[in-house]
């Protein structure tokens, strides 16, 4: 999966952004630049954390932002941004967020898989730590994930 961010350049990085909103739309670019997502997807996300709060916040430093399958979506697929600082989705700094794996999905079942693959590299701290230290594409693709 990172391979694939690589080569379909859906990757970026940032330095900061006043609101959340303003950094999930940067997210998701290289996913709305490749047209595997329509700007209504963008849309979805911000509403759905608008309506149930930073719930795409799943551990420190790192969003997931998603919304339901199908709505604006073309292709299956996973994009990363990072910021150097730290986007609060709430007054909580439990809801900060460095890292952004944005999934967008029209195949449950290579979803999944990219979801599952996705949750074992993020589990590995170490690896976390090094996605926090990167600041390029280069950088990006140098960095292998012990558990892929």
């Amino acid at each position: 999966m990172f391979k694939e961010l690589i080569e379909k350049n859906r990757y970026s990085f940032h330095e900061s952004f006043a609101t959340w909103q303003d950094a999930v739309r940067a997210a998701c670019q290289p996913l709305l630049a490749d047209k595997t997502i329509e700007a209504e997807y963008i849309d979805a996300i911000i509403e759905k954390v608008t309506e149930l709060g930073p719930y795409i916040v799943i551990a420190p430093n790192i969003c997931i932002p998603h919304a339901q399958e199908g709505v604006g979506v073309n292709d299956t697929a996973v994009c990363f941004m990072k910021t150097e600082e730290s986007v609060h989705f709430s007054d909580n700094s439990e809801h900060d967020a460095k890292l952004f794996f944005v999934l967008a999905s029209v195949d449950n079942a290579v979803h999944l898989e990219n979801l599952c693959e996705l949750s074992e590299c993020l589990s590995d701290e170490e690896f976390v730590n090094k996605l926090l230290a990167v600041h390029s594409g280069e950088e990006l693709k140098n960095l292998t994930c012990s558990m892929s």
